[in-house]
């Protein structure tokens, strides 16, 4: 029979100091990824009091680009020192970012401090998942990994919400504050219980250079790909950033091809399990982000939901990620293989995504929920799977870098599915809205309506009452004549935002084929071939 990973000897630890270390790292993994969205509903208000409206995405900038750069580092530097010296420190900086967030009296501490946070969360991500493919041998690691699926699943949903809730009963300031008596936990735990290994007794080599390489080309590649949420592909900050960031991408593969140790090892690219997985990852993010992203907008737009309200309506999503995920995971653990459930996830991701690009102004709620939920089956395998796929593929000690790898391509696959289809939204709204209106309004209307400045899509893409922010932006002496016809124009405008969300998820459905054409080409090898093939990416 052939099995999906290799087996590994787990860390000489007793089952229940396992089952402690496993829910304290899972638990510093929850609050690493919930604050990636928390500050979403708790923004407004921050930026209100701390008056920095001018860079209010930096807060989630820089929190995203300091996670993502640091990533691979702890990864490598786990590897070479042990996990847990790494967890500690990480959890440590996490903590004291989120202690200072809370005390922020001015927007660009409070953008810093994030940054301080960040820089925690980049080891809590793959190193908290190096730690579960450690302690557990390949007949239980699925088990594990499902839940890490559900935890990322969990903080995309609830972080929104939660974060409205702290903020309107507590305070802002308390979104950060929660984050310490649990971090405190966390690290106690880990101090107390999770072993002290060195992997070897050899003084580490670190790759000072390598890693200031991949900071410069990822700032530049992040900060590009976050700007074009609001610029065009062609703008310096946006198009200009991004090809910095990959010319220098291409320095750090040089930079890595002669360092004697490497902080990614080229190596592993020759791992066929370890390419495949990672490629696949990068693709099936982006597909992921579409409804993630874009239908809570469309909830707060088209259908008038708050904030909090957007965030409980994904639940449906959320309850076929967290079924999938951890279904996964035992059915890889119990049997050895991955991939006719990788293939079956791929599909049932794109068939949900395919559901979902039939969105329309009027689409019955219930119907919306069942496309949702179809979406999450398929989203869900894919966060256990690939990464019990690369821990199995790698030798034990290249774990770290492994895991970190592949969440480093999770992230940016993320951020360029954002930055793609933010430009498909915006491209077919802009070729929709004058349609729609176009059919819905008399011609002296509609040109009216047009030649008066109102009909910018900033002002037409808001939440709150649509209709009277159209009568308030238009010139008083045309609103008498606007107003009777301002139901007719905020349904074309409803039409028109659900066209162009539905095409987000058109452009989910391509990237969800690429990832099942990478799986397709997947092999389960059996244990003892892995074995030799790690012992020749080694070589």
């Amino acid at each position: 029979m052939t099995q999906a990973v290799q087996t590994a000897t787990p860390a000489g630890v007793d089952p229940r100091t396992r089952t402690q270390i496993v829910a304290a790292v899972l638990l510093g993994l929850f609050l690493a990824a919930l604050d990636q969205t928390v500050v979403g509903t708790a923004l407004p208000k921050i930026v209100t009091e701390l008056h920095g409206n001018d860079i209010y995405t930096w807060a989630f900038t820089s929190y995203i680009l300091t996670s993502t750069i640091s990533g691979p580092i702890y990864g490598k530097l786990s590897d070479l020192f042990g996990r847990r010296p790494i967890l500690l420190f990480a959890v440590s900086v996490f903590l004291l970012g989120s202690l200072l967030s809370g005390l922020s009296q001015e927007m660009w501490q409070f953008v810093a401090f994030r940054g301080i946070q960040g820089l925690g969360a980049g080891a809590l991500f793959p190193v908290a998942l190096a730690v579960i493919g450690d302690m557990f041998d390949a007949s239980e690691r699925g088990k594990y990994q499902g839940f890490v699926g559900a935890i990322f699943g969990l903080s995309s949903v609830i972080g929104p919400a939660i974060g409205g809730l702290i903020t309107d009963n507590v305070g802002w300031h308390w979104v950060f504050f929660v984050n310490l008596p649990l971090g405190a936990l966390v690290f106690a735990v880990i101090w107390r219980a999770l072993p002290t290994i060195r992997p070897d007794a050899a003084r580490p080599k670190i790759d000072y250079v390598g890693a200031s390489v991949l900071a410069a080309a990822l700032v530049p590649l992040l900060i590009g790909l976050t700007d074009k949420q609001t610029g065009n592909w062609t703008d310096p900050s946006v198009g200009g950033l991004i090809a910095l960031g990959l010319v220098l991408g291409a320095v750090f593969v040089a930079v890595e091809a002669r360092a004697s140790e490497p902080l990614v090892p080229l190596g592993l690219f020759r791992n066929r399990s370890f390419t495949l997985s990672v490629i696949a990852m990068f693709v099936a993010t982006m597909a992921f982000f579409s409804p993630i992203v874009f239908l809570p907008r469309w909830f707060q737009v088209v259908g008038g939901s708050s904030a909090t309200q957007s965030g409980y309506q994904l639940l449906a999503l959320l309850a076929g990620l967290i079924i999938s995920a951890m279904g996964s995971g035992q059915i890889v653990a119990r049997t050895g293989h991955f991939k006719v459930l990788a293939l079956a996830a791929a599909a049932t991701l794109g068939v949900g995504l395919f559901l979902l690009s039939n969105l329309r102004a009027d689409t019955p709620l219930p119907l919306l929920f069942v496309w949702m939920f179809i979406t999450g089956l398929g989203v869900g395998p894919m966060f256990s799977i690939f990464t019990l796929v690369v821990q199995g593929a790698v030798k034990p000690q290249q774990i770290g870098t492994a895991t970190s790898s592949l969440t480093l391509f999770q992230q940016l696959g993320g951020s360029v599915g954002l930055a793609i289809a933010g430009t498909v939204f915006g491209s077919r709204l802009a070729e929709e809205l004058p349609r729609e209106l176009a059919a819905s309004l008399p011609p002296q209307v509609a040109a009216g309506f047009a030649a008066s400045g109102t009909g910018a899509l900033g002002q037409l893409t808001g939440v709150g009452d649509l209709g009277q922010t159209i009568l308030a932006a238009a010139p008083v002496a045309v609103r008498a004549q606007l107003e009777p016809f301002i139901p007719a124009i905020v349904e074309a405008i409803h039409r028109a935002f659900s066209i162009a969300t539905a095409s987000t998820f058109t452009f989910g459905i391509a990237a969800a084929a690429v990832a099942f054409i990478v799986v397709a080409f997947l092999r389960e090898t059996p244990a003892r071939q892995a074995k030799t093939e790690d012992e020749t990416l080694a070589a």
